[in-house]
């Protein structure tokens, strides 16, 4: 079964991820444990790509990473 892809765009407001932060299927809200692929992207960018168990809906999301300055 295909899935269609769609691009998400998400902000994280901390830097470990919670079991509330994790994404749920627009389709069928069943929620989503780990992505199927991460890739790591130009400008400090992290995708990763998500398929529901339940209904085969993917979609990506990307999280931009941001350096720590140290003085």
């Amino acid at each position: 079964m295909p899935a269609i892809a769609e691009i998400q765009s998400t902000a994280l407001l901390h830097s470990a991820p919670r079991g509330s932060d994790l994404p749920t299927c627009p389709v069928c809200a069943d929620s989503m444990i780990a992505a199927e692929a991460s890739a790591y992207l130009p400008d400090n960018i992290i995708g990763h790509l998500w398929s529901c168990d339940t209904c085969g809906y993917g979609f990506v999301t990307k999280h931009v990473v941001r350096r720590i300055a140290c003085n």
